[in-house]
């Protein structure tokens, strides 16, 4: 919760800014005019978090994919998701790689920006742990979970108890973040977690620590989605199929490339290449191919279909005021 006020109070700061520092702004449009009146790329920056499942972007600004379409694209990293629409409203970033159901509550929040290409599923990179005497999720009831309420882990955790025969007022919910949550897992401090990498596969640092279930199991819970500035596209309206394109032959060079694709994205995110390998053992890329199927709203299960879910959610629980999500489609509505 602290995170979504976070994120809503950003924004609102923002919009009653608007009109501050005008005249760095002109500045600033007047010299991108310029720029591009001389036939330069066009800058844009990409905002993601410390993830691998984002990191292809990397590749594609190193092997010039990005400047093959006419953009200059710079990485921004930014690890606090509750500045990421108000990034988008002051235009400090065009493009933006993140979990689908935040995005969904960042447009719901008035956050300019409209969905390109999925970039890749958690398929085992986070999951649920729990003791050794936790064996099914009917085992949680009456035991103590660690969890972020205000994050995807929430929303998957939720999804794994529709499948089982309890219900959430039957577990006693800590909330903290997926990595305190991982950690007071193993510290003993609690009976089970929903974390993620590292923590994830060292559960077995506490005795009898195991997953219990993990996104491998759920691969259409945490889908990471790579959108852009509705009004940044108004006056650059082929920065959709740039960015789209530059992911897909990105995703490409990787699986033809694998080991340095990871040296590259290592380089990019600041970690070793062994750990970068590790992260992607519980990542599924979407290539072009695959964006393509998902993509299609004729077909049951697309990535519409999963952020309508993800709305319909999160409106139940007091995140969102409104569920449509049309608007966040229109570029693969076109």
């Amino acid at each position: 919760m602290k995170k979504l006020l976070a994120l809503l109070l950003s924004m609102t700061l923002v919009f009653s800014c608007v009109g501050c520092g005008s005249s760095d702004s002109a500045k600033e449009t007047k010299e991108t005019a310029n720029t591009e009146a001389e036939g330069d790329l066009i800058p844009l920056k990409v905002a993601f978090c410390t993830w691998a499942g984002y990191a292809p972007v990397f590749i594609g600004v190193e092997k010039g994919y990005f400047e093959e379409a006419g953009y200059d694209v710079e990485v921004v990293i930014m690890e606090d998701e509750s500045t990421y629409g108000a990034a988008f409203l002051s235009n400090s970033i065009q493009a933006l790689g993140q979990v689908l159901d935040r995005d969904i509550i960042q447009y719901d929040a008035g956050a300019p920006e409209q969905y390109v290409c999925t970039m890749d599923a958690s398929t085992g990179g986070d999951g649920l742990v729990a003791t050794a005497e936790i064996q099914t999720v009917d085992d949680l009831a009456g035991k103590t979970v660690a969890l972020d309420k205000s994050a995807t882990s929430y929303f998957f955790f939720l999804q794994v108890l529709a499948d089982s025969n309890i219900t959430e007022d039957q577990i006693n919910i800590v909330e903290m973040g997926n990595d305190a949550a991982g950690e007071a897992f193993i510290a003993g401090q609690v009976d089970a977690a929903v974390t993620w990498e590292p923590a994830l596969s060292n559960c077995g640092e506490r005795e009898g620590g195991h997953i219990l279930v993990s996104s491998a199991d759920y691969p259409k819970a945490i889908i990471d989605v790579l959108t852009v500035s509705t009004t940044f596209l108004e006056e650059h309206p082929d920065a959709a199929d740039a960015l789209n394109e530059g992911w897909n032959k990105s995703v490409a060079y990787l699986n033809e490339n694998f080991e340095e694709g990871c040296e590259i994205m290592a380089k990019g995110l600041g970690l070793s290449t062994e750990d970068v390998i590790g992260e992607c053992s519980g990542i599924t890329f979407y290539d072009e191919a695959m964006n393509k199927e998902f993509n299609d709203l004729g077909k049951e299960g697309n990535v519409k279909d999963i952020a309508q879910m993800a709305a319909d959610f999160w409106v139940e629980k007091g995140y969102m005021k409104s569920n449509d999500v049309e608007g966040f489609f229109a570029y693969i509505n076109k």
